[in-house]
């Protein structure tokens, strides 16, 4: 089965013109998405990024839980820019094909480049650890499997036992001398409030 899905590139890599070495891509570039067999796909065999047994276990589990989100990317020759891991994994699962997105207009040193930088690049960002925290702590409590989040069981540990955000789920108290009563009309601009009972006919 071969598929096609256009998609707009729109990731800011389009450049005016061409510079240090560097080839100019047009505005109006648009990204294919196809589907090919996986032994036709060449790895880059420079490549510096290494894949665990136990990184590829987890990639896998994550295209089993998550279905393919993130194509391969591929030369005009099948070889593979990006996506090693995932190409293993999905080797792993017994897939016979896999969705690609062809950069056929990559020179040699735009595809060296940015095999390093796609690694690179991801590795640059952070966490804000109490967000975090919150977030797996309430993929926990809705009894989802937080073990795909690629995080091991001692991470996971250690940032749930670090304090997280406080967020209320209750609405507060209200104030003991209220500022607004039932019956109170705002005039905001052209509109009105009225505070009271939405359910109660004569209030509306």
């Amino acid at each position: 089965m071969r598929g096609k899905q256009s998609t707009n590139s729109g990731d800011g890599s389009a450049r005016a013109g061409s510079r240090g070495g560097v080839a100019a891509h047009r505005d109006d570039e648009h990204l294919a998405v196809d589907y090919r067999p996986i032994g036709t796909l060449i790895p880059y065999a420079k490549n510096a990024r290494t894949h665990s047994d136990r990184q590829v276990a987890d990639i896998a589990a994550s295209i089993r839980a998550f279905g393919w989100t993130n194509p391969v990317l591929v030369d005009g020759d099948n070889g593979i820019i990006a996506g090693h891991g995932r190409v293993l994994a999905a080797r792993k699962l017994g897939m016979d094909q896999v969705p690609v997105i062809e950069l056929a207009g990559m020179n040699d040193a735009e595809k060296r480049a940015y095999i390093i930088a796609d690694n690179k690049l991801a590795l640059n960002a952070g966490w804000d650890e109490a967000m975090l925290a919150a977030e797996i702590g309430d993929l926990q409590a809705l009894g989802f499997d937080i073990g795909l989040t690629g995080f091991d069981m001692a991470e996971i540990d250690a940032l749930l036992a670090t304090e997280g955000p406080s967020f209320a789920d209750e609405a507060p108290e209200p104030p003991v001398d209220p500022v607004t009563r039932p019956g109170d009309v705002w005039t905001l601009g052209p509109h009105r409030l009225v505070c009271g009972d939405a359910t109660d006919n004569e209030a509306v």
